[in-house]
């Protein structure tokens, strides 16, 4: 009995300590589960904690990164621009926010879009946003898009140009992008939760908007970079799926060929300052010192521009002086080239500047401008001068506004403080612009009065003396400028030659401002030469007297220029010289010759067709609602009220007919720009 009962009892013991182990192991594993459960809830909270702040990243960066750039100018923001940058902020959060949710979904093609998206959109705005401050001291916005519409031509120009420093300012924000989205996905992982859901669909509604909204972008540009970029490209599109027209063709990048070494011929060495203004339109301005008898004005009187007048009293004057174009990038180029302005794009492009020619001489040389550079591709075409001194709007004041550009005031003071740096011989171009429309006037200083800035019909006397005011106040600057030079180390060796790209219309014929036609309101301008004595020669001189009130062109210029720095009769320049159609003014004219006027080039197209030709003062015109020519005899009818007839030009018509294909309103494409079209272009 008592074996019996002893040998049961270790089997009792061993099923107790077996239940208890049991009941402890599931003790254990509760415990386990539970733990599990609550480290997976922390991660979770974890999760939507850190993954709301991963989200928010991207806009605290575009933040960091504003003010790191800019940030002294964002300090300065006040009341209604404070409120646009948080509105940018706000929208810069959603769609970064939304995009970079959707790109870190677990699963799904949705996500790919959206990372597709996030990476590209970021690279390209943040990045291009920088490599784009670098370039002009302030960010791309709407204004730079539609001015310089050739996009495609001039970004992938841009990149030939400058490739390395535009890779180097999008990849870091490229890398960054595709980061944020692997660890999107490892921290955000949002579910299938309806919230989730809707997030994910208005991330597309989102993007659209970003192109759509409103923001500040100009002069202040109270937005995030992200913004201000999305807006202008958003504008762009708008404007690209409208009615294509030629008015998007604007200048690129040149390609001048490498011009062998040259050696000035003897004579006086000279110093060359090419002073160029804006929009400066013949009445405007006094090329005749005003206390001599002359076509610009009554003895003792120059109210528009007194101090240049004063600045200058013993300038050589050109009274009939006419740009070949009412358009600046044409103007530039007709100036620097001596080309006309149907030359082909190709052409335009490739064909030496009066920079090359001094680089292949010898010559330092620079090129100041207060304009701006986002203005119409004009970085492109000017960035590759081989100029010892060079500066831009944003140079001088980086929030210039892209018509006025910088004060004129500070360029001058610019110029002033560079010019005597320059080795000479030299040539140097003081380029100004605040005569450009809007126009910037000191009402302190504005002596023609009624003046109002409205642009209404019944307001055009008082619009016109606005305009004048802006005159006035420039003559300011250039004058201080010109004391400057005459009274430096150089003054006595540098020759000053002075002319404006073209004229301004206000309403003489019906247009208002510039590029619309080839009248004389727009295209006839100032024009002088100041020269120390010594500087010309005696026949110099006198071939510049004798051209005084005979009609001279901008196609003139460049060989002026040449000859001035001693080289039109250089023989490894004859190729070169040949394309130019006009003579220096240092020489015996040569008789006058048939020279195009058109605003619609290869450099640039016109809003609507104008154009024609001219020979001595005989002028043949027509714009895009003219059937037929209309001639003019500019010397005895300068308003142009008496419409010759076409027969009146003598073979001015059929000269015209040959290059455009008859006049502007009968003729769909000029055969210049059909020419054009056909020939491989280098930008």
């Amino acid at each position: 009995m008592f074996r019996s009962k002893a040998s049961n009892e270790p089997q009792a013991t061993e099923a107790d300590a077996s239940s208890r182990s049991s009941r402890g192991l599931s003790r254990d594993l509760g415990a386990d589960r539970a733990a599990t459960r609550a480290r997976l809830r922390a991660v979770a909270r974890a999760r939507r904690r850190y993954g709301r702040l991963l989200l928010a990243l991207p806009l605290l960066l575009v933040v960091i990164v504003d003010v790191r750039i800019r940030g002294d100018r964002l300090l300065d923001l006040s009341g209604k621009h404070v409120a646009s940058y948080l509105g940018a902020m706000a929208e810069s959060a959603a769609l970064w926010g939304l995009l970079l949710f959707a790109a870190s979904a677990r699963r799904g093609a949705a996500r790919w879009v959206a990372a597709l998206l996030f990476v590209l959109l970021a690279t390209l705005s943040l990045g291009g946003q920088l490599y784009f401050h670098r370039q002009y001291a302030t960010y791309l916005n709407l204004d730079a898009t539609l001015f310089g519409t050739s996009l495609s031509a001039s970004l992938f120009g841009q990149l030939r140009a400058d490739g390395e420093n535009f890779l180097r300012s999008v990849l870091p924000p490229l890398l960054l992008a595709i980061a944020l989205v692997w660890l999107g996905r490892r921290v955000v992982r949002p579910g299938r939760t309806a919230w989730a859901r809707a997030a994910r669909l208005a991330a597309p509604a989102v993007v659209v908007a970003a192109f759509v909204l409103p923001c500040s972008y100009r002069t202040v540009q109270a937005s995030t970079p992200d913004v201000i970029y999305f807006h202008a490209i958003g504008g762009l599109i708008k404007e690209l799926v409208g009615v294509q027209t030629t008015a998007q063709v604007r200048p690129g990048l040149r390609t001048p060929p490498a011009l062998p070494p040259v050696a000035p011929a003897p004579g006086p060495r000279r110093n060359v300052l090419f002073i160029l203004t804006e929009s400066v339109r013949a009445d405007a301005a006094c090329s005749a010192r005003a206390d001599v008898d002359g076509a610009d004005g009554a003895p003792g009187a120059c109210p528009g521009t007194p101090r240049i007048d004063a600045a200058a009293p013993d300038r050589l004057p050109l009274t009939q002086m006419r740009s070949n174009a009412s358009t600046t990038a044409i103007g530039l180029s007709v100036l620097w080239s001596g080309l006309q302005p149907i030359a082909t794009r190709e052409e335009l492009h490739t064909a030496p500047l009066v920079f090359d020619y001094a680089d292949a001489a010898g010559f330092d040389s620079a090129y100041w401008t207060s304009h701006h550079m986002m203005f119409a591709n004009s970085r492109l075409y000017v960035q590759d001068l081989p100029v010892s001194h060079q500066c831009g709007a944003t140079e001088l004041d980086p929030l210039a506004d892209i018509d006025l550009g910088a004060d004129d005031r500070l360029l001058s003071a610019h110029v002033r403080s560079e010019l005597l740096s320059l080795r000479e011989p030299f040539l140097a171009v003081a380029h100004f612009g605040n005569t450009h429309v809007p126009y910037l006037v000191d009402p302190a200083e504005a002596p023609f009065q009624p003046a109002l800035e409205s642009k209404a019909p019944d307001d055009n006397d008082a619009y016109h003396n606005f305009y004048r005011n802006a005159v006035y106040r420039q003559d300011a600057a250039i004058a201080e400028l010109i004391r400057f030079v005459r009274s430096s180390p150089v003054g006595e060796r540098t020759v000053i030659v002075f002319t404006s790209d073209h004229g301004e219309a206000f309403r003489e014929h019906g247009q208002l401002g510039h590029t619309g036609s080839i009248l004389e309101e727009e295209i006839r301008v100032p024009g002088w030469v100041d020269a120390p004595p010594g500087t010309l020669t005696a026949a110099e001189e006198g071939a510049l007297r004798a051209a005084r009130d005979e009609p001279v062109f901008h196609t003139d210029v460049a060989p002026t220029l040449l000859d001035l720095m001693g080289l039109w009769d250089e023989p490894a320049l004859a190729g070169y010289r040949a394309a130019m159609v006009g003579h220096s003014l240092l020489r015996p004219s040569p008789g006058p010759a048939a020279l195009a006027l058109t605003n619609c080039t290869g450099i640039w197209g016109c809003a609507f067709k104008n154009w024609g030709m001219m020979r001595g003062n005989m002028k043949l015109e027509s714009r895009a609602w003219d059937t037929a020519w209309h001639c003019y005899d500019v010397l005895a009818d300068p308003r142009e009220q008496r419409d010759l007839g076409p027969a009146a030009c003598g073979d001015l018509p059929r000269l015209a007919d040959a290059i455009y294909g008859g006049p502007a309103g009968s003729v769909d494409v000029p055969v210049h720009l059909r020419d054009l079209a056909a020939r491989p272009r280098r930008d």
